[in-house]
């Protein structure tokens, strides 16, 4: 299932590429995780990798994810390497009036019996995007407005 869509945001490139590549802070605005951390040194980096634990499906699942571009404001993409759901993200922001459009494109794939419910599934990712997006949108403008 393909979902692409863009979102403004009325803050700078640099501060919603902070936000959105600060896996601390996923839990904040993604619905389901519960704890997210980079494996080994450092942080976000072309080829890092990161765990995170979400809630699906009334039980904790563990993923893996990769880092697949890293472009500082400019360009952030990952794909997971292990789940329930197979993602492939990549978002670009591009300068707007003072803030920042976000472009995302997303390519997801559930797996086993979620595999099943098809576009129904389908339809609630594509809606759980949009609305985890509009979170990230709220949280970074309210930062910048303090």
């Amino acid at each position: 299932m393909r979902i692409d869509f863009s979102i403004d945001i009325q803050r700078p490139p640099a501060e919603v590429f902070a936000y959105l590549t600060d896996i601390n802070k996923l839990p904040e605005w993604q619905s389901g995780v519960a704890e997210a951390r980079w494996e080994g040194q450092g942080g976000p980096a072309a080829g890092a990798r990161a765990k995170q634990v979400r809630h699906f499906r009334g039980r904790q699942t563990e993923a893996e994810l990769q880092v697949t571009a890293y472009e500082p404001d400019r360009r952030f993409a990952l794909d997971t390497l292990s789940g329930p759901v197979s993602l492939s993200l990549d978002c670009t922001l591009e300068p707007k009036n003072g803030g920042t459009r976000l472009l995302v494109a997303g390519e997801a794939e559930a797996a086993g019996i979620a595999k099943v419910a098809g576009p129904m599934i389908g339809r609630k990712i594509e809606k759980q995007f949009k609305g985890d997006f509009e979170t990230l949108k709220r949280n970074v403008e309210a930062a910048g407005a303090r």
